[in-house]
């Protein structure tokens, strides 16, 4: 394989074990409970929502910082002097920690990144599939690489279900809030990633179990999707029965490839528990 390293945050969803089978490294994003701050993925999100209940807050996330970055370029260089890092960022809209890589790399000429403008199963599809094309052409450069993901990154179309719409507003990170309205019995808005922002786009009304249909159906009713793949996304709490008819669901529209990832404490703090979401590809 060529000298490319991939680096990513926690954000993405992607488990630590996976990321050691993509050969990928992760950068920590932070989630404060009260008045303690822990590493994304490492607590169980249920436990993390149940700790939050009991003291009667909601979880505050925050970006990686400078030394978060610093911290995983420094190993890898010192490990690897001779490798490329290849940094496929979380969307740099959404927090701060695109501009704390920037400062990272300062004076590191073996450092490149690219904004996604995605987050969790977005970013996730971009960074599986740029290390797939990598691995398919080892002689690629990094600027080849950087240039490759960036097209994919553009073609993702991703989008979630909240399970519950005060984790979202309270991490102030919904761009049209005033779209959504109060929260309604039996209303639930779309939010999608458009310009690297969190956008509620259409409102469904009913029980999550129709909704969840009703919502792949619009994620779907744009651009043809590349049906090579399709990602899930699940937050603790969504029913079994709704991830079934999900894949029902998916396997009529024709997708291959279906992979469920499970949001971390990040995702979690953002889309609080019963979330259900989707990502994947439009053709070129």
């Amino acid at each position: 394989m060529a000298n490319i390293v991939i680096v990513t945050e926690t954000g993405s969803d992607i488990t630590a074990a996976e990321a050691a089978e993509l050969g990928v490294e992760l950068v920590p994003m932070h989630v404060a409970i009260g008045d303690v701050t822990i590493d994304d993925g490492t607590l169980d999100p249920a436990e993390m929502l149940e700790q939050c209940r009991q003291l009667g807050v909601l979880p505050h996330t925050s970006g990686s910082t400078p030394a978060d970055f610093s911290a995983v370029f420094d190993r890898i260089h010192e490990e690897r002097p001779e490798v490329q890092i290849l940094y496929i960022a979380y969307s740099a809209v959404t927090t701060c920690s695109y501009q704390s890589a920037c400062a990272a790399a300062e004076g590191r000429d073996y450092v490149s990144m690219l904004d996604t403008g995605h987050v969790t199963i977005g970013l996730a599809l971009v960074v599986r599939k740029t290390v797939e094309h990598l691995r398919e052409n080892p002689d690629i450069t990094v600027e080849g690489l950087l240039e490759w993901s960036l097209a994919f990154a553009k073609r993702v179309r991703m989008g979630f279900l909240p399970g519950d719409l005060g984790y979202l507003r309270a991490g102030g990170r919904l761009s049209n809030a005033a779209f959504v309205g109060a929260t309604l019995l039996r209303i639930k808005p779309v939010v999608e990633l458009l310009d690297g922002r969190l956008v509620a786009t259409r409102k469904l009304r009913g029980k999550m179990a129709a909704c969840s249909l009703d919502f792949m159906d619009h994620m779907l009713a744009g651009a043809p999707a590349d049906t090579s793949t399709l990602f899930f996304v699940r937050s603790c709490g969504l029913p079994l029965a709704i991830q079934q008819a999900a894949e029902r669901r998916a396997r009529e529209l024709g997708f291959a490839e279906l992979r469920w990832y499970d949001t971390q404490d990040v995702i979690t703090s953002h889309c609080g528990p019963g979330s259900f979401g989707v990502a994947f590809a439009v053709d070129e």
